[in-house]
């Protein structure tokens, strides 16, 4: 089987323009993730957001630290263009 078709199977990569955003969401969410991509401007208070929604709870983690739960929000510095992931505990 090639890689591509492998890939096609694991993932349903949905962009939807929103701020200039692309998202990247996982079909099989065994692992509780979901995975996307920021654009210029977007903070993590936007992040966060984003990911409880989607997630469906406030008890969940960036894989790299790229936003934390501080004293006034949720605050870090995510690059635009980079691939973010957060995930339940």
């Amino acid at each position: 089987m090639r890689l591509s078709t492998i890939v096609s199977m694991i993932w349903n990569i949905t962009c939807v323009l929103s701020n200039k955003e692309c998202y990247t969401i996982p079909v099989d969410n065994t692992n509780k993730c979901i995975t996307f991509t920021v654009g210029s401007g977007t903070g993590c208070a936007w992040m966060c957001q984003y990911c409880e929604t989607n997630l469906g709870t406030t008890n969940y983690y960036f894989t790299n630290g790229v936003c934390t739960y501080n004293n006034g929000g949720c605050v870090g510095n995510p690059v635009a263009g980079n691939q973010y992931t957060c995930c339940i505990v």
